[in-house]
């Protein structure tokens, strides 16, 4: 498929679902710049990948459902990023993209190489927890880093990717917050997770995989029974549904600008962003590390990553691995 296929096929969505009506071949053909017949095989190859259209005789195409999946030509057709998202492979269905993207990492695939499924049966979080990714209801994807920085700093990926979550949830009107160390929070319920895993030297870091999963058109009743205290998604918040493949653009978007703002301004930027955008700053939690649970402070995110707290006598400490209570259902 050529760019100006793709760029077509994702013009011609736009312009179907502003109309929310009737569009004849012609007008279309003449907003596209492209010839009435280059309208109906688009049309056609828009259909096998899971968009439904109602052709009804002088009156033209209309828009009847989006696509519940990510058809791979609207993702890939819609990016204008330079890295990231190029190549990218979809599945219908994985185990796992985080063990799609090791395996096509040990191949020699590049940087800014990307894996969308429409549904992992066995997904995964942090520390081998079970990530929930059903078909039809989230973005579940990996991305392939190949930095020139040192394994020090891969930690701060973490909070890069997360920060880039949050602005591209603020392109479907949502304002969401970075829970330390992994997690995106609208509210008080979590709404999209990373995992972060890397293959690296002493000295060299080989590669990066980062895992991204966003909750998407899940409603209430259709998350699992213990989590639905604790765990959210787009439509849960805003009440209708979200194309799946507009969410990933928007994160793919947001992520290569971020990676590139920290590549060239270091984590200091995003350091001060935290004070603005982190979960619970300036609030008391309770902390579980070596010693009996205490109370501290969320004050800040530290430049390898650790979260700066305070305890209740006013001494600081820097937390690298803890269980943190951070509500009544968390």
């Amino acid at each position: 498929m050529d760019n100006r296929t793709g760029s077509t096929k994702t013009r011609l969505i736009s312009l179907l679902k502003e109309s929310g009506g009737y569009l004849s071949g012609q007008k279309l053909a003449e907003e596209l710049n492209v010839s009435r017949t280059a309208i109906w095989k688009n049309i056609k190859e828009l259909e096998k990948e899971g968009f439904t259209f109602e052709a009804v005789k002088k009156k033209g195409y209309r828009l009847k459902d989006e696509a519940d999946d990510m058809p791979p030509s609207f993702v890939q057709s819609a990016l204008t990023t330079e890295e990231i998202g190029h190549p990218l492979f979809h599945f219908k269905e994985v185990t796992s993209t985080q063990e799609k993207i090791h395996t096509l990492a040990k191949e020699g695939k590049p940087h800014g190489t990307v894996v969308l499924a429409d549904e992992q049966t066995a997904g995964k979080g942090r520390r081998k927890r079970a990530w929930d990714s059903p078909k039809g209801s989230g973005v579940w994807m990996s991305l392939l880093l190949r930095p020139s920085f040192s394994p020090q700093r891969a930690p701060q990926v973490t909070i890069v990717a997360a920060s880039a979550l949050v602005k591209a949830l603020r392109n479907f009107g949502i304002s969401a917050t970075i829970k330390w160390p992994n997690d995106v929070m609208i509210g008080d319920r979590k709404v999209s997770g990373i995992l972060t895993e890397m293959r690296a030297e002493q000295d060299f870091v080989e590669y990066i995989v980062l895992g991204l999963g966003v909750n998407i058109n899940q409603r209430e009743e259709d998350l699992p029974g213990n989590l639905r205290e604790k765990a959210t998604s787009i439509q849960r918040e805003t009440g209708k549904k979200t194309s799946i493949g507009e969410v990933a653009v928007a994160v793919l978007h947001e992520f290569e600008q971020e990676y590139e703002r920290f590549i060239e301004e270091g984590f200091t930027c995003f350091e001060n962003d935290f004070s603005t955008i982190g979960y619970k700053v300036g609030e008391w939690v309770q902390v579980s590390t070596w010693k009996e649970p205490w109370l501290a402070r969320i004050d800040k995110i530290e430049a390898d990553g650790a979260l700066s707290v305070t305890d209740e006598s006013g001494k600081r400490e820097r937390l690298y691995s803890a269980e943190i209570l951070w509500n009544k259902h968390y």
